[in-house]
C-alpha cells in the first residue's frame, strides 16, 4: 500500500503538468521508489503529493472526450456535438444506465471513481501533513497550514462534484486500506453531505490566503475558492430539486433512512444569499473585481475574460498547459478544425438585442419563432451594411444584427469573421455539409467563447496556447446572491443592483423596475443562461430548478445546414430539427450510481428510476 507514488504521484502529476512559467509548482516529481513515510519526510516530496490531488479535477473544456468528465454541456439545450462518440449522445437519447457509464464502447464517464480517487489523495495528505518537518525559512508552519487548507478545499470540491451528479453519496473522512470492509459503505442523507462540504470549506477558509500572490501558485486553491464553493453548494441546497422535493420524499436506503429532506425550508435561501454576499465582500476586499479592463468594448471584455488567464475575476481555475484541443473543436474544416462544438438554435435565440429585449418569446407548434416586435429583431432579409464595431460584415442575415455583445463574443454564425476570413456554414459553403466532410457545424453555429484567435488548428506543430478552465468567478457569485436574495425577500434593491452590474458589463440596459418576484426569478434565470453559457452551469441549473424535464426533453433545432448556396440564400435560415431528446423525470434528474459499485455493496441504494 505504501508504494503508491508510481501511480498516484508520477502518472497523475505528469497528466496535470502545464507550462513551467505559469504553474511551475507542478514540475517537482519525487523518486518513484519513495514510500508514503518517505514522502512526508521532506516538504518538496509532500508538495508533489498534494499536487497530485489536483490531477483529478475535470478538464471541462474538453466537452466530448471522456477525459474531460464533462458530458453536461452537450446534454442540455446549449449544444450539440457533431462527433459520433461523446457520451452526451447516450444521455439525450435516453440510452444510458448504471452499467454503461463506466464501460461504454465510446469511452466511459466515471465521475464516481475519479472523484473518490481525488478524495483519497486529500485524505492521505491530511492524515500525514503534520509529519512534514518544518524547515524555516524554506518551509514554515504557515506554509504547511496553507497546504492543508488546499487539501480541505479539494476534498470539499470533489464531494460537491459527486453530490451535484449523484445526489446523496457516501462520505469517506479517512483514507481506505485493503483491510477495510467496503460492503458497509452507505449513502449519507443529502443534508449531511451538504453540511460536510460546508464544514470543509469553513476549515479551508481559516487556512488559506484570500488571493494567490505568486504566479507560480496559479492553479492552487485560495480562500476565495472556498468561499465560492460554500456559496454555490448552499444555493443548490436551497433549490427545488434538493429542498423538499416531493419526487424524493420516499427515497430511502435499505435501513429506511430518508436520503432527501421531506419538507421545504425557506431559510436555506437566506443561508445561501448570506454566503454569496460574504464571498463577494471578502473577495472584493481582497483584490478581486468584475473583469472590465476593456469596458468601453463589452465584446472585447467578454472575450478577454476567458483568454486572460487568472485575471482578477477568477477565483479558481484549472491550468491546462499548452493546448489547441478546444480551438480545433470550435473551428470549421476550412480553418483546420473539426467543427464539433455546435451551439443550438435555442441558446442563440436566448441572447437578447442591444436594447435589452428578448428577440424570441416562444415557439409555434411548427417551432417557428414568436418574435418580440419591441426587440427590433427580424428573421427576414440581410444587412446592407457592416456593423461599425466590426461584429459582422455586410450581407449577414438580420437574425444576427443588433444582438447583445455577448452573442458576438460567444457564437460563430454564417457570415461572421474569424482569423480574417468568413464563416460559411451553408450547404455549399467551404465549411458546410456539401464539402463531404462529416465535420461540419450540424446546427449552423460553432462556439466562439473560450476560443483563442491566435491558435491555428492547421499548424500541427503548434502546441497551442496556455489554457485554463474557470470553475469559480466573481460574476457567478453576483448571480448566486441575486437569485437567493430574490427567493427569500423578493426583488429588493440589492437583487437589481447585482443583476444590473452583470448586464452593465455586458453592454445591456438595466432591468426594468417594478418586477414581481416571479418576473425577477425569470430574469435571473435568463441572465445565468447567457452570462454563464457553456461553463457547465446550465445542466445543473435546469435540474436544481426542476425545469429539465420541460427543457431538456424537447427537440433541439438549428439552421437548415443541408440547404443554401450562398450567404444570402434564405433556404439556409430556416429552423430545422437536429435531434429529438428524451428526459424521463424524476429518473434523469440524478445520475445512476455505477452498477459496479452497487454490485460491491448492497447498502448503496440506487437512485430512483434506475
Amino acid at each position: 500500500m505504501k508504494r503508491l507514488l508510481i501511480i498516484i504521484v508520477v502518472i497523475t502529476t505528469l497528466a496535470f503538468i502545464g507550462c513551467k512559467k505559469q504553474i511551475n509548482f507542478l514540475d517537482k516529481t519525487p523518486d518513484e521508489d519513495l514510500t508514503l513515510s518517505d514522502v512526508f519526510s521532506q516538504y518538496r516530496y509532500a508538495e508533489t503529493f498534494l499536487t497530485s490531488a489536483y490531477a483529478n479535477l475535470p478538464r471541462e473544456y474538453n466537452m466530448s472526450d471522456q477525459s474531460g468528465l464533462n458530458p453536461f454541456i452537450a446534454a442540455t439545450d446549449e449544444m450539440v456535438i457533431s462527433y459520433a462518440y461523446p457520451y452526451s449522445h447516450n444521455m439525450v437519447s435516453g440510452n444510458w444506465g448504471p452499467s454503461d457509464i463506466v464501460s461504454n464502447p465510446g469511452g466511459y464517464i466515471n465521475i464516481w471513481a475519479n472523484s473518490y480517487q481525488g478524495i483519497r489523495k486529500t485524505n492521505l495528505f491530511l492524515e500525514n501533513a503534520d509529519k512534514i518537518p518544518l524547515n524555516a525559512p524554506a518551509f514554515t508552519k504557515e506554509q504547511r497550514d496553507t497546504w492543508k487548507g488546499e487539501a480541505y478545499f479539494l476534498r470539499a470540491f470533489y464531494y460537491f462534484l459527486l453530490v451535484r451528479t449523484f445526489g446523496p453519496i457516501p462520505i469517506a473522512t479517512r483514507s481506505s486500506s485493503v483491510a477495510d470492509d467496503f460492503t458497509k459503505l452507505r449513502r449519507q442523507p443529502l443534508e449531511d453531505c451538504i453540511n460536510y462540504v460546508i464544514g470543509q470549506c469553513d476549515t479551508a477558509q481559516l487556512l488559506l490566503p484570500i488571493k494567490l500572490g505568486d504566479r507560480s501558485d496559479y492553479g492552487r486553491a485560495s480562500k476565495a475558492a472556498a468561499l465560492a464553493l460554500k456559496a454555490r453548494v448552499l444555493l443548490y441546497g436551497a433549490s427545488p430539486l434538493w429542498n423538499g422535493n416531493s419526487d424524493y420524499t420516499g427515497f430511502r436506503d435499505n435501513k429506511g433512512v430518508a436520503l432527501f429532506p421531506a419538507t421545504y425550508d425557506k431559510e436555506k435561501w437566506k443561508k445561501a444569499y448570506l454566503a454569496a454576499k460574504d464571498c463577494i465582500n471578502q473577495t472584493e476586499a481582497g483584490g478581486f473585481a468584475i473583469y472590465g479592463q476593456y469596458n468601453t468594448d463589452p465584446v472585447a471584455t467578454r472575450v478577454k475574460l476567458f483568454l486572460m488567464n487568472n485575471n482578477n475575476e477568477v477565483f479558481f481555475s484549472r491550468n491546462l498547459g499548452f493546448s489547441r484541443i478546444f480551438e480545433g473543436a470550435s473551428s470549421p474544416v476550412s480553418y483546420g478544425g473539426n467543427a464539433g462544438y455546435c451551439p443550438t438554435q435555442e441558446i442563440v435565440d436566448g441572447y437578447q438585442m442591444t436594447n435589452g429585449e428578448s428577440p424570441i418569446t416562444g415557439y409555434n407548434p411548427d417551432h417557428s419563432a414568436k418574435i418580440n416586435l419591441a426587440s427590433g429583431y427580424s428573421e427576414t432579409g440581410f444587412s446592407p451594411t457592416a456593423d461599425p464595431a466590426g461584429n459582422y460584415p455586410a450581407g449577414v442575415s438580420n437574425m444576427y444584427v443588433g444582438r447583445e455583445p455577448r452573442f458576438y463574443a460567444d457564437i460563430h454564425f454564417s457570415g461572421s469573421l474569424w482569423r480574417g476570413t468568413q464563416m460559411q456554414f451553408w450547404n455549399s459553403g467551404k465549411d458546410g455539409h456539401g464539402t463531404g466532410s462529416s465535420n461540419y457545424p450540424i446546427t449552423g453555429y460553432l462556439i466562439k467563447k473560450f476560443a483563442d484567435p491566435s491558435v491555428n488548428p492547421q499548424n500541427l506543430n503548434s502546441l497551442g496556447v496556455l489554457k485554463t478552465w474557470v470553475y469559480f468567478r466573481l460574476g457567478e457569485q453576483y448571480l448566486n446572491y441575486a437569485e437567493a436574495l430574490n427567493e427569500y425577500e423578493g426583488p429588493v434593491g440589492d437583487v437589481y443592483n447585482y443583476v444590473n452590474l452583470i448586464r452593465k458589463r455586458a453592454g445591456l440596459p438595466d432591468l426594468p423596475g417594478g418586477l414581481s418576484q416571479d418576473q425577477m426569478r425569470n430574469s435571473i434565470r435568463h441572465e445565468r443562461r447567457i452570462e454563464l453559457a457553456f461553463e457547465t452551469h446550465r445542466y445543473f441549473d435546469l435540474r436544481r430548478w426542476k425545469l429539465a424535464a420541460a427543457v431538456d426533453g424537447q427537440d433541439i433545432y438549428g439552421m437548415n445546414t443541408l440547404a443554401g448556396t450562398s450567404l444570402q440564400d434564405p433556404s439556409f435560415y430556416i429552423r430545422k430539427k437536429i435531434e429529438s431528446r428524451i428526459f424521463s423525470a424524476p429518473k434523469h434528474y440524478l445520475w445512476p450510481i455505477p452498477q459496479s459499485e452497487i454490485d460491491k455493496d448492497i447498502n448503496l441504494a440506487q437512485n430512483p428510476g434506475w
